[in-house]
């Protein structure tokens, strides 16, 4: 007999007899999950930790082992969290919450020490904010003694709050990378400090505690201030210490513009709608719409017309939730959101009819054509995009006041080592939460970038 995990993974087998091309009706809440059944079914034959000898938690990687680097785990259980809660579909819950524990590190932090050499501050904050998700949608809690979600994004963005994540160069803000050993130590950038703002916003709004919301506004301020924002709501990817960051990549990715476009909604939800937080929001949702929409479809400028990195293939899925769940907390932009989304889901459902079963999907929507590329990123971005057109009918995020159940820490994290040589951070009653992803870097001379590797 098979052992148990493996039975597990041929069950999800059994809706893959039916052949051909990806087919909804996006005014059918039914058809709209019955195809993200089809796209989630797909999405997890990539993933084989549930299976004798494989890693729990993380997609096969990093390279040369695999094409996925270890946040991109942490990128899919928060994309199963999120299909779990608008569909109803609970046939991932199981593998998603023990993936999501297998990897909470020795310190429940989501720092394990077998990635801390290769581990950045967007690595570990897209595991915090995956955690942060499962707070916000109330799924379902580890057994007490065990590591819980709210506690663990508060000790990812505790440690990422502390002196030695935080210095004067540049006027303050997060490095890129962790270690000062890794290639992307001299870089600070748009997604690692705009996870660090979007957990904290979030947390703000989760627990009231007004450090949290402090540390957020003063961080979009840092990323104004080194204008990585310009006048007209462009969202540039970072600059280097070494040059005071002024030597800004204008290199434009769509989830860095999402991460904030996300967190400023939580900020106004939790500013009880402050016009500040209202313009950023517009101005934000501006630019992306400029930049990122192609008549309505969500586009890649950055990679489209090129070579996408792995990493980039996965954006589109990010861009979609987190826009998707800004309608929830800030209202005000419900209509002219979710006309993108729908417009964006429709083209992206066009192009799945390759692979196997002639319904996987390829990365560029805007032709309505499969590209001939299949993934575990691409098949994420229209999973993303079919969840999110559910959101109306979904239960508003929770808050410790509004029904959410899971429990938190204030000092959880804060008496692990960050760096291998530094010795134990106390931080006292800080509490927080995570970073997202980057792997992205340019030389301003020739306005190329480069993608570093664990």
């Amino acid at each position: 007999m098979l052992p148990a995990t493996q039975r597990l993974h041929l069950l999800w087998l059994a809706p893959a007899v039916v052949l051909g091309a990806l087919e909804v009706d996006l005014d059918s809440p039914d058809s709209i999950k019955a195809a993200a059944k089809q796209v989630a079914y797909d999405l997890m034959t990539y993933y084989h930790g549930n299976e004798s000898g494989h890693v729990p938690g993380i997609l096969p990687g990093p390279p040369p082992d695999g094409d996925y680097y270890w946040w991109q785990g942490g990128a899919l259980w928060g994309t199963m969290i999120d299909y779990w809660h608008y569909t109803g579909d609970e046939t991932y819950n199981d593998v998603t919450f023990n993936a999501m524990q297998f990897q909470v590190g020795e310190n429940r932090d989501y720092a394990p020490s077998n990635w801390t050499l290769s581990l950045g501050n967007d690595d570990q904050s897209f595991w915090g904010m995956s955690a942060m998700l499962a707070a916000e949608v109330n799924f379902r809690d580890a057994p007490a003694g065990e590591p819980q979600w709210l506690a663990l994004a508060q000790g990812v963005w505790n440690e990422q709050a502390a002196p030695d994540h935080h210095d004067d160069e540049c006027g303050g803000g997060l490095r890129w990378q962790i270690f000062s050993t890794n290639k992307g130590y001299d870089y600070k950038n748009t997604i690692a400090n705009g996870c660090f703002f979007n957990i904290g916003a979030r947390l703000a709004r989760y627990t009231r505690n007004e450090t949290y919301a402090n540390w957020a506004t003063k961080t979009f301020d840092w990323i104004m201030g080194v204008h990585y924002i310009d006048k007209d709501w462009n969202v540039f990817d970072g600059g280097h210490v070494p040059y005071n960051c002024t030597d800004i990549n204008r290199q434009q990715y769509s989830y860095n513009a999402a991460i904030l476009l996300s967190g400023a909604a939580y900020m106004y939800d939790y500013t009880n709608q402050s016009k500040e937080w209202e313009d950023r929001i517009t101005g934000l949702l501006d630019g992306m719409e400029r930049i990122f929409f192609v008549n309505g479809t969500l586009y890649e400028p950055s990679c489209e017309a090129g070579v996408c990195s792995t990493d980039m293939l996965s954006f589109k899925g990010y861009v979609h939730r987190w826009l998707a769940v800004s309608t929830q907390v800030a209202p005000f932009t419900k209509d002219r959101i979710t006309k993108l989304l729908r417009s964006s889901a429709e083209m992206a459902v066009k192009q799945c009819t390759g692979g196997a079963n002639g319904r996987q999907c390829g990365f560029h929507w805007t032709t309505g054509v499969y590209d001939g590329k299949t993934g575990a990123g691409q098949q994420m971005n229209v999973l993303g995009a079919l969840s999110s057109l559910l959101v109306n009918d979904a239960k508003v995020p929770v808050t410790n006041s509004t029904g959410g159940t899971s429990i938190g820490d204030p000092n959880a994290g804060s008496n692990s080592p960050s760096l291998p040589e530094a010795a134990p951070i106390t931080v006292g009653d800080r509490a927080g939460a995570g970073i997202v992803t980057a792997l992205v870097l340019g030389t301003i001379s020739i306005g190329a970038m480069w993608m570093a590797l664990d």
